[in-house]
């Protein structure tokens, strides 16, 4: 070891520290100096280590082609190091300067992980070679011995630390041991085994298991409950260096070692480290609709580029929204090898007190009262389901766990929620670790409409019990398709068991106000309203119905306001107000379009082209209120992805992207991008300006890797246009 390395380990020296023998164990990078020679005692004057059995090299089959990436399901990392999961056997050679005689030759196998290798910890392992190999526990046996080399048999724990082990293979001799130098191509990647049925990940469907570990790409379902829309997402967790950055994480979050090899631990750690807040996690957020010095949310077209930037820069990454804490957060379970899917929840709850109540203030013009209203319902939300046993819960709750990395309340004193049981959820079994309650109250809040009267008296006008919670969704399997999940996480509504399980989450501490004794509902007067599908630019309608189902004739004083929110529900601006007196006559139906101009929007729009419309009317004869709210998004103009000559892996293909300008507006500082796992790597252009209705064209050129159908994904981003994206599916051929 040189002179500069050792003064370097003198200053890195930890603290004294009272309480423990040895300093806490929690960075993977970090690594103890392991001797070469350890004597038992002095050593005799003839004594030669070369007279001893040596080791001279050893094998670790480990390219993709090769027996251990291909039955450990590791071929797809682009990663020069051995790459097995655990409770699975693996292959070694090694090759002594001699044959191997079991009779009197001693050898055995050293694995270690960390600075302060501990046996009794999971990080210093020894394995002696043996006859039998027990599934799911440590252990080594020969399977071929000829010449100079030795073939092993390794089977490692299925419930051991995952992360980069280093290996050491040591000799006996009389007078001490001989060890083999530190060598980083013996290095050994360990990760969880979804296929190993002693592994806490164990996921018993091939398909699942394809879908949820080993696919690169994912969907992400956005927009809102009456207009879904989709947008790939390309995960990249078998990229290159990826899997080191996702070890970095736990390194960042300073997860002791000896939790590494639990799931529960690592997702609890892994949802605070992802986001910014409180701990200079991954990706910094903002909802803010300004992203100087950064790139816009809606921009990222995968998880890659956050993870590598983050990896070299050690600062948070600029800037992120809920779906890209869920990518990046997908991406680090699948690449450890927790099964991972991404979840999005239509109108989900953000609750600002916990009461399973989301209020909503009207002023005694039956207008909504900005100033009061605190709590908000997203369009959507996006988090992440982990697949795993819970040991720490009563048995039942394992299975799908609810993990996100939004930062939205703290847990235990960090921005954190999760692993919660869907199951547990479903149910009302909120007293079961961990956040229970807040994702409870994300999927089966109420809303209720309150007005403040004159003389200063709450009425409730109208408690909505539907709205929260609508659809649950994430991609199908083995397709782009959607999968609605709603009823994993509640019962039908109105059901004698949603009921039941209402009444169970009450019981278990969330708290819900009675409102029911004060709240008449009308029931003459129904009203709804619809607003048309519009493409980015154009004019549209909003059509007010009301039926009176009654024998009276009514009037009713109406009001609609338009506003533009950002997709977490928050109004940035009210940007249409109009008022109309409608005449309801007996038993019958009536109908009232307001029209809506592009003009009154366009200036002030917000990424996602949200708008929420609320509607509210007066009875005249009875005072009674009718209230009503609706989000609705614009069609944004896609992309055009197209690829030209052929598609072989390791030949030259070139990709054109092409964009129409639909504003009657210059689009300016203009960015694209493009990607695809195993085609190509981010790559980025900047335009200056695109005028209104002109077509941009952007070609490049790449080397795919791998055969087999991947897909390219495009984004764009400017100042008055975001969230476009395009995708192509293309099937690489061999050579």
């Amino acid at each position: 070891m040189s002179e500069t390395t050792s003064t370097n380990e003198e200053k890195k020296k930890p603290p004294l520290n009272g309480r423990r023998a040895i300093p806490s164990n929690n960075s993977n990078d970090e690594e103890n100096e392991v001797p070469e020679m350890e004597a038992f005692g002095l050593i005799p004057r003839g004594f030669n280590p070369k007279d001893y059995l040596r080791v001279v090299d050893i094998h670790m089959f480990k390219e993709p082609h090769e027996i251990n990436k291909q039955q450990h399901h590791t071929d797809k990392y682009y990663s020069p190091k051995l790459i097995v999961r655990r409770g699975q056997i693996f292959q070694i050679q090694i090759d002594f300067n001699r044959p191997y005689r079991p009779e009197t030759d001693q050898f055995w196998l050293e694995y270690l992980i960390g600075r302060y290798p501990q046996q009794n910890k999971g990080t210093y392992i020894p394995i002696l070679v043996g006859k039998v190999l027990k599934p799911g526990e440590w252990g080594a046996k020969i399977t071929h011995n000829e010449n100079n080399s030795v073939q092993l048999s390794i089977m490692s724990s299925a419930t051991c630390v995952v992360g980069k082990f280093r290996l050491y293979v040591a000799v006996w001799t009389p007078f001490g041991i001989i060890r083999t130098q530190r060598n980083s191509a013996t290095d050994t990647y360990i990760l969880f085994n979804p296929w190993c049925q002693q592994d806490a990940v164990y996921l018993d469907d091939e398909k699942e298991r394809e879908e949820y570990v080993l696919n690169d790409v994912g969907i992400v379902f956005h927009g809102n409950i009456n207009d879904i829309k989709l947008r790939s997402w390309s995960y990249g967790q078998f990229e290159e260096n990826i899997l080191d950055a996702c070890l970095f994480l736990m390194d960042k979050a300073e997860l002791e070692l000896s939790g590494r090899g639990n799931p529960i631990k690592i997702c609890r750690v892994a949802s605070a480290v992802i986001n910014s807040r409180d701990d200079n996690g991954v990706i910094a957020g903002s909802w803010d609709n300004t992203y100087t010095y950064g790139v816009a949310p809606s921009a990222w077209t995968g998880s890659v580029d956050i993870l590598l930037e983050y990896y070299s820069s050690k600062q948070p990454v600029r800037y992120g929204q809920c779906w890209v804490f869920a990518g990046v957060f997908n991406t680090f379970l699948r690449c450890l090898g927790i099964p991972a899917r991404l979840i999005t929840n239509y109108c989900s709850a953000h609750d600002n007190n916990a009461n399973l109540q989301l209020d909503f203030f009207l002023d005694d013009e039956g207008k909504l009262d900005t100033k009061l209203t605190k709590d908000s319902v997203w369009n959507y939300h996006c988090w992440n389901e982990a697949w795993m046993t819970r040991p720490d819960l009563p048995v039942g709750f394992g299975g799908w766990q609810v993990v996100d990395g939004t930062p939205q309340e703290t847990s235990d004193g960090m921005y954190r929620c999760g692993p919660a049981s869907v199951q547990a959820i479903k149910h009302g079994h909120v007293c079961f670790q961990f956040d229970a309650p807040f994702v409870y109250a994300e999927v089966n809040s109420d809303i209720v409409f309150s007005r403040r009267q004159k003389n200063g008296i709450q009425v409730i006008e109208k408690i909505d019990t539907t709205h929260v919670g609508q659809l649950i969704v994430t991609k199908e399997v083995g397709g782009d398709g959607m999968m609605e999940i709603t009823e994993d996480y509640k019962f039908q509504e109105g059901s004698e068991e949603e009921r039941l399980a209402l009444e169970t989450a009450v019981m278990y501490g969330v708290k819900k106000q009675s409102t029911q004794d004060v709240y008449q509902p009308q029931t003459d007067v129904d009203m709804d309203f619809q607003v048309q599908k519009a493409v980015l630019g154009s004019d549209f309608k909003v059509t007010i119905t009301f039926r009176n189902r009654s024998r009276n004739y009514y009037t009713a004083t109406a009001y609609l306001s338009g506003n533009i929110v950002f997709y977490t529900g928050v109004a940035k601006s009210e940007f249409k107000k109009h008022s109309f007196s409608a005449k309801l006559e007996p038993s019958s139906s009536s109908a009232f379009d307001v029209v809506i101009k592009a003009s009154e929007y366009l200036s002030d729009l917000l990424d996602q082209a949200s708008f929420h419309f609320f509607v509210t009317a007066q009875i005249n004869e009875t005072g009674k209120i009718l209230a009503m709210q609706k989000a609705t998004v614009l069609e944004i103009p896609a992309l055009r992805i197209k690829t030209q000559g052929e598609l072989v892996a390791g030949k030259v293909m070139s990709v054109t992207v092409e964009f129409t300008n639909p504003l009657k507006q210059t689009l300016e500082n203009v960015t694209l991008r493009l990607e695809g796992p195993g085609v190509l790597r981010t790559m980025k252009k900047e335009f200056r300006q695109i005028p209104a209705n002109s077509t941009l064209v952007w070609e490049v050129k790449s080397i795919p890797r791998q055969p087999g159908l991947r897909k390219l994904i495009a984004s764009l981003d400017s100042n008055a246009l975001r969230h476009v994206y395009g995708e192509l599916n293309i099937q690489i051929q061999k050579p």
